[in-house]
């Protein structure tokens, strides 16, 4: 299997899909992050920033903006090991947000807000993964809305 670990979407295809509505009700987008030795902003400031100091500025700010478009963090942390399976190399952090719907996680990212802290994700991450998750059906799905305090569509 091949990982392309990517900071934005370039496949055609994703973006498309990205756009289209998507699943009923939350979506949990589980985030799996690689950070830059050193950040690297585009604008060729200077900068004594780790990648993960840069992007802990665009994590702060935006576990702000989340709510304004009816979504919240749910879950942080960083990758300690490893215990089944292989690959290369490692993810530094996993992070988790949910939103009320996909349409909500692309209209936050199409934000002014977003875009102008956006600068302190791009410096800091050298690649993520972001996988769109939603609740099962059933009696487990319906225990995880409850204890995550979701409605479901």
């Amino acid at each position: 299997m091949d990982v392309f670990n990517e900071v934005f979407p370039s496949d055609p295809e994703q973006m498309k899909g990205l756009m289209s509505p998507g699943p009923k009700g939350p979506i949990f987008m589980v985030n799996l992050l690689k950070f830059k030795e050193r950040a690297e902003y585009e604008d060729g400031r200077e900068t004594n920033l780790t990648g993960r100091d840069a992007y802990m500025i665009y994590g702060r700010a935006v576990t702000e903006l989340l709510p304004k478009f009816g979504g919240r963090p749910v879950f942080a942390a960083d990758v300690s090991f490893l215990s089944l399976g292989r690959v290369e190399e490692l993810w530094d952090e996993i992070a988790i947000a949910m939103y009320p719907e996909r349409g909500a996680m692309v209209r936050m990212s199409m934000s002014e807000e977003w875009r102008a802290i956006a600068v302190h994700r791009s410096a800091g991450l050298k690649g993520q993964l972001n996988i769109e998750t939603v609740l099962p059906d059933g009696a487990l799905g319906s225990q995880w809305a409850a204890a995550l305090g979701v409605q479901r569509g």
